[in-house]
């Protein structure tokens, strides 16, 4: 039997062992606030050849695992990188995001969409995956995470960012059919998908449906719960014992739904109370998050009480420090640097201040 010290660190809060301060990741660590990313992105200026060149996407992953040590090291790579394995292509612009040019908007593109092969489409994901597990060894779980049907399907079918979303619920509510079509292709892609980073060296996967809190609770249940659930239980079916985070922007409205996808963790945003999102999806499941990532501007003591009355709230079983949403650009790495350092003290401090 392994010793459970032996494990790391944030894999074992992921399995609900009680532990004496949580584990600290951050979303979108690794990106623009780094002025090692910067002046890497210099070099390298196309984003899908920072996240599909393996040494490219293994130095990047690494940069802030080197910088502040947390204790989860996130895959550096896209939620749309599986697209092109069923037939999607993408590019992305700098300052305007992911561009799908001709969108999904028909039978018969959808018909067209083949199964996904990860091996022969993505080889560079185990490549990296492999880099990192052994670059880390057990100092930090190695995370990979994969974009949720909805969240894929709106930018497939909008063809670009969205603030209103116009398409994709007008397909929804007129064409409802054959939205689910294309729901459940996506599903059954990611599935593989997220099975393929596991069977790579991914120890935890994080599902982001960003768009899906975009749903009213109603439209939820139809178009975004079923098909996350479609995922979770294809990756639990092969892979039981990886622990599977989900993650909604704006979920506040919706948490107890999140609660049944199936997920072993809620990723919780900064628009509900810690405590609250405990008492609401109940305590058999996991929690992360969820510091305002605005907070990283304010002063060390105002970052450190945050960080205190988190960890406080969410109790020392079944939670993994994070923000509610990625480090925003600007962000102080100083700052950056003190949250990692305060959490990790978080047992010695949480004494002194009662």
């Amino acid at each position: 039997m392994t010793d459970s010290t032996q494990i790391p660190y944030l894999l074992r809060a992921a399995r609900g062992e009680a532990l004496d301060r949580p584990p600290v990741w951050m979303m979108r660590q690794a990106g623009r606030y780094m002025k090692a990313y910067r002046d890497l992105r210099e070099k390298y200026p196309s984003f899908r050849e920072r996240s599909e060149k393996t040494d490219i996407a293994v130095e990047i992953s690494l940069q802030p695992f080197r910088a502040f040590k947390p204790d989860g090291v996130i895959l550096f790579s896209d939620i749309l990188t599986p697209l092109p394995g069923i037939g999607i292509d993408f590019d992305i612009v700098e300052s305007k995001g992911p561009i799908i040019d001709p969108p999904i908007r028909s039978q018969s593109q959808i018909d067209q969409l083949r199964p996904i092969e990860p091996e022969e489409s993505f080889p560079f994901i185990k490549e990296i995956l492999q880099t990192l597990r052994r670059e880390v060894g057990n100092e930090a779980a190695v995370l990979g995470f994969v974009g949720a049907p909805w969240t894929l399907a709106a930018y497939a079918i909008e063809g670009k960012s969205s603030k209103d979303y116009r398409i994709i619920k007008s397909m929804a509510f007129s064409e409802p059919a054959l939205l689910h079509q294309f729901l459940s292709k996506l599903a059954d892609a990611i599935a593989a998908y997220a099975c393929y980073q596991i069977e790579s060296g991914a120890q935890v996967v994080q599902l982001f449906d960003s768009w899906a809190g975009q749903l009213s609770p109603q439209d939820y249940e139809i178009f975004a719960l079923p098909y996350q659930k479609q995922v979770f239980d294809r990756v639990k079916a092969r892979h039981p014992e990886t622990p599977l985070i989900l993650y909604i922007n704006g979920s506040a409205g919706i948490l107890e739904r999140m609660a049944k996808s199936g997920a072993d963790l809620i990723s919780v945003d900064w628009t509900v109370d810690m405590g609250e999102a405990r008492n609401r999806i109940g305590r058999d499941l996991g929690v992360q998050g969820n510091i305002d990532p605005g907070i990283l501007f304010g002063s060390k003591e105002l970052i450190r009480d945050r960080i205190l009355d988190t960890i406080r709230k969410a109790g020392n079983r079944g939670h993994i420090l994070n923000l509610g949403h990625g480090v925003l650009q600007k962000t102080p790495e100083e700052n950056v640097a003190y949250f990692f350092e305060t959490a990790k003290q978080a047992d010695k401090l949480l004494t002194v201040s009662v």
